[in-house]
């Protein structure tokens, strides 16, 4: 099994819940400290193994608002606003293209064992599926062959069949 890098502060909430959950799936890890008092998150070297400068969780935010747009507003009669799905397509674009570089090395997210890692993002992308802007997903052939393995699992096909029964 391939051991997880974690970078960060034991202490660090964020790190603190990303450990709490590698510790719970008894997931072998190694923390590697990140002194954030000299600002070495801010590091190119740093910035490298983690793309969005902030946290990894950019993804929701545009995929949420473009479900919204184009299909929440679209169940109520309200009208698209175009420029936002525009603007919001353009940073999912950035996100999956990070996301096609690492899933090119990796069958899932977070390595090579489904987690929830992959799992966040089954409810959003669902409804993105059913929209123009799937393309997004099955423009880049690594996003969309995880895409369809993530999607297929029981657990989901459950969900639906529920949603249907």
């Amino acid at each position: 099994m391939t051991v997880v890098k974690v970078y960060g502060l034991p202490l660090s909430t964020c790190t603190a819940r990303v450990l709490t959950c590698l510790i719970e799936k008894g997931v072998e890890y190694e923390l590697i400290p990140v002194d954030l008092s000299v600002g070495a998150h801010k590091q190119p070297a740093f910035l490298a193994k983690q793309p969005f400068e902030v946290e990894s969780q950019q993804y929701n935010p545009p995929i949420s608002t473009i479900v919204y747009e184009l299909v929440i507003k679209g169940m109520y009669g309200m009208t698209t606003d175009q420029a936002v799905v525009d603007a919001q397509s353009e940073k999912l674009g950035k996100v999956l293209d990070v996301y096609e570089a690492r899933l090119s090395e990796n069958k899932y997210l977070a390595g090579n064992s489904y987690s929830l890692a992959d799992q966040n993002h089954i409810p959003y992308t669902f409804f993105l599926m059913k929209t123009p802007l799937a393309s997004l997903i099955n423009s880049r052939p690594h996003v969309k062959a995880w895409w369809e393995d993530i999607s297929s699992r029981p657990s989901f096909q459950k969900v639906l069949a529920n949603a249907n029964a």
